[in-house]
């Protein structure tokens, strides 16, 4: 299937394989594209449909979701509007394809876009998956995520995100009302076999 550009943002749309099935939203990481998390997608839930689009914001010629002032250092006024921005794509895609309400997979910046989307607005997202994410706003306004789970996969030597910091992102949603399984793996900040394998079973455990 070819990349789409409608509703203002260049994605891949991929049919579930059977009506009612659920929703994967994939958000790559800095320099990643609509294609990246494809194959991860469909190794985690088989027969999804799957919501891929690439970020808007070029660093240095690299897809990103939102600005950064420096590596771990976030525009957190770009954060907030680029969050809304997705938000309101997504519930417009999803509608209008009549997809369920999806859960979000995002990796590194797609994470930290996920996890402003979930504290901003609740109402888009069924879950996450966030792997190698950290706190994208210090301040997040109050929010309900009552009946959300999320998994947070962080990296014990993960050089980029500091472990501090996905243990406050993980107090954070949980205080807003999640269920949080928050694993800590022997990896660093790239993506694992580890990471497929317990993502593939968070969502085998899904009712």
């Amino acid at each position: 299937m070819a990349t789409l550009t409608d509703g203002g943002f260049a994605h891949r749309l991929v049919p579930a394989a059977n009506a009612g099935s659920r929703t994967l939203l994939l958000l790559h990481g800095t320099g990643g594209d609509e294609n990246d998390l494809l194959p991860l997608g469909q190794m985690i839930a088989p027969g999804a449909a799957l919501l891929s689009p690439r970020g808007k914001v070029l660093e240095n010629g690299m897809p990103r979701f939102f600005r950064r002032l420096a590596e771990g250092v976030f525009d957190h006024e770009d954060v907030v509007r680029r969050a809304h921005e997705l938000a309101d794509f997504v519930a417009a895609t999803t509608r209008a394809h009549g997809l369920a309400r999806p859960v979000a997979v995002g990796f590194s910046n797609g994470a930290n876009i996920a996890a402003a989307m979930l504290l901003l607005r609740p109402e888009v997202l069924d879950g996450a998956v966030l792997i190698r994410a950290m706190v994208p706003l210090p301040d997040p306004p109050a929010a309900d995520l009552s009946g959300r789970r999320v998994l947070i996969l962080s990296g014990a030597m993960d050089p980029i995100v500091p472990e501090e910091q996905a243990a406050e992102l993980a107090a954070q949603l949980s205080t807003a009302g999640a269920a949080v399984e928050h694993e800590v793996l022997p990896a660093g900040h790239g993506l694992t076999q580890a990471d497929v394998t317990l993502a593939r079973r968070w969502f085998g455990a899904a009712p």
